[in-house]
């Protein structure tokens, strides 16, 4: 069965730092593309970064970019998310995804572009605040 879990969230100050993993089970996501998606009370899920299979680069958001860092660890089967600097505006419950048999996710280093996808976690949540 195919399943993303997330870890890692949590309540932290601004400026702090939180890594989100996102760890994988009954696939080996270093083939497949892996983004991170955030949902803030109120708003829409907004992907904010991404790690193409096979080498195929990663993507960051402008709102993210220089803050957070995306990696992969193989041999554990995990994707990792390491937010430095946070903001009040970085609090939303975060997400990993791919896309399975019927759901569409594309990342290189160039872009990360996504329509309907299939395979969710369960989500972590991620309140910045003093």
């Amino acid at each position: 069965q195919v399943q993303l879990v997330e870890s890692g969230g949590g309540l932290v100050q601004p400026g702090g730092s939180l890594r989100l993993s996102c760890a994988a089970s009954g696939f080996s996501l270093e083939y497949y593309s892996i983004g991170w998606f955030r949902q803030a009370p109120g708003k829409e899920r907004e992907g904010v970064s991404c790690i193409g299979g096979s080498g195929a680069g990663t993507y960051y958001d402008d709102s993210v970019k220089g803050r957070f860092t995306i990696s992969r660890d193989n041999e554990e089967n995990t994707v990792y998310l390491q937010m430095n600097s946070l903001k009040p505006e970085d609090t939303a419950v975060y997400y990993c995804a791919t896309a399975g048999s019927t759901g569409v996710l594309h990342c290189s280093g160039r872009y990360f572009r996504y329509g309907h996808i299939d395979v969710w976690g369960q989500g972590t949540l991620v309140t910045v605040s003093s």
